[in-house]
């Protein structure tokens, strides 16, 4: 007889809800300083969980989530593409739906 599977969570940082972490969008502090997202999970560096909406990433904005998590202050220029790529999350989950 198998064993269920494992389902790893992780709490968004703006929300504080823990959710599966397939639904969470990572955004990732590389070793150089650079915030990008990380949508297969494995780049290096430190990590901060995000649920797949720009609500959210902008309660997180609002709220100076992520500056916490990072510690260090994120320009508006991250925050922007940020945004754009979470646009682009967003539409591709509404094509597939």
């Amino acid at each position: 007889m198998l064993k269920p599977r494992k389902i790893p969570m992780r709490m968004c940082v703006a929300c504080h809800e823990m959710k599966p972490k397939r639904e969470l969008q990572r955004i990732v502090k590389s070793p150089d300083g650079i915030i990008s997202t990380d949508p297969a999970g494995k780049k290096p560096g430190r990590g901060a969980y995000v649920c797949k909406n720009t609500e959210c990433l902008k309660k997180a904005r609002k709220t100076k989530a992520l500056e916490r998590k990072f510690e260090s202050s994120i320009s508006d220029e991250v925050y922007a593409q940020l945004e754009s790529e979470f646009a682009l999350i967003e539409k591709s989950q509404t094509d597939d739906a």
